[in-house]
């Protein structure tokens, strides 16, 4: 193994001969503890030794594979970093449902079922339900009052005795 230090950073490289990657984390938990080293916490590389990496590779017109091969670490991972920086195009799409065309329909069929709707507008009751959901609208909730029946009534008339 051998200790590199870029900017600041300390960094432990082993070379493809002394093992896979997990071997390694093994013998340096493994030394760590003989030297009672309890506070090693192995961490994902952090955002600013990232972001000058980055910095460095466009500054000096390196490719991915020399970047990797300067910071040594792995061309996989510089590849996913400059990635992640990278903006994402949106994704947002149009929707099926236009707002003003949902009011509009509330307010004509004010009682109308979901379903209704939902064949009005050519989508399924849930993007219905969704739609109005997110727009703050809600159905109506009508309270059954039920007739008292027997059953009910022996029920609730029933007195206890102690």
């Amino acid at each position: 193994m051998e200790t590199l230090e870029i900017d600041g950073w300390k960094l432990v490289v082993a070379q493809r001969e002394q093992g896979t990657a997990t071997d390694l984390r093994r013998k340096t938990v493994f030394i760590a503890k003989r030297l009672n080293f309890d506070d090693i916490i192995y961490m994902s590389y952090s955002i600013d030794f990232r972001s000058k990496m980055i910095f460095t590779m466009e500054a000096e017109g390196l490719s991915i594979r020399e970047t990797a091969k300067q910071f040594r670490i792995g061309s996989a991972s510089v590849s996913r970093w400059i990635n992640q920086i990278k903006p994402k195009a949106s994704t947002t799409h149009q929707r099926k449902i236009d707002k003003s065309e949902l009011i509009k329909d509330v307010e004509q069929y004010p009682d109308a079922y979901r379903k209704d709707r939902a064949e009005r507008f050519g989508v399924c009751q849930k993007a219905i339900l969704q739609a109005l959901k997110k727009m703050g609208l809600t159905y109506k909730k009508l309270y059954v009052i039920r007739k008292p029946t027997k059953t009910l009534d022996k029920r609730f008339n029933k007195k206890t005795t102690v």
